[in-house]
């Protein structure tokens, strides 16, 4: 179930059986000319995935809006750490049994022992025709093995 209006009408009604959570993380900047293409490609990759993602995990996920934090900025990472672990407390609640953080940025992976959930770690792609049919098969790819790596939680 995705956060729209249609979804979250099915969710009251299904919420013991939506077990997990999936918040993906996008970066922004506008500072670094270098990697504003590349961010903003890969939040539309990580868009798509997660909404595959969801596809392929109806019934059992309950996808957030993107957690969207200021790239480069390591002096607000512990802010956005505890933000994220907010939402994840706030999910646990409800209660969602599990909770996956999904992203491109690497540099995620050095704080995943301090968040509540378990971090997913793509391996970036910077660039690309976000419709070709490669893309599409990258994707789907990535897709079965990260739907494949949430179940085995479960």
């Amino acid at each position: 179930m995705r956060w729209i209006q249609k979804d979250m009408s099915q969710y009251i009604g299904a919420k013991e059986y939506i077990d997990s959570l999936l918040i993906p993380l996008s970066p922004f900047q506008l500072t670094d000319s270098n990697n504003m293409a590349k961010h903003a490609f890969q939040t539309e990759v990580l868009t798509i995935f997660t909404n595959e993602l969801e596809k392929e995990l109806t019934g059992r996920i309950l996808l957030t809006p993107n957690y969207t934090y200021i790239a480069s900025n390591d002096q607000e990472k512990d802010t956005d750490i505890e933000r994220i672990n907010n939402w994840i407390q706030h999910a646990k609640s409800q209660p969602f049994n599990h909770c996956f953080i999904i992203t491109f940025d690497a540099a995620w992976k050095k704080h995943e022992q301090a968040l509540d959930g378990h971090l997913i770690w793509l391996p970036g792609m910077t660039t690309g025709d976000i419709h070709s049919p490669e893309m599409a098969m990258v994707i789907r790819d990535q897709v079965n093995q990260v739907s494949e790596l949430i179940r085995s939680y479960w």
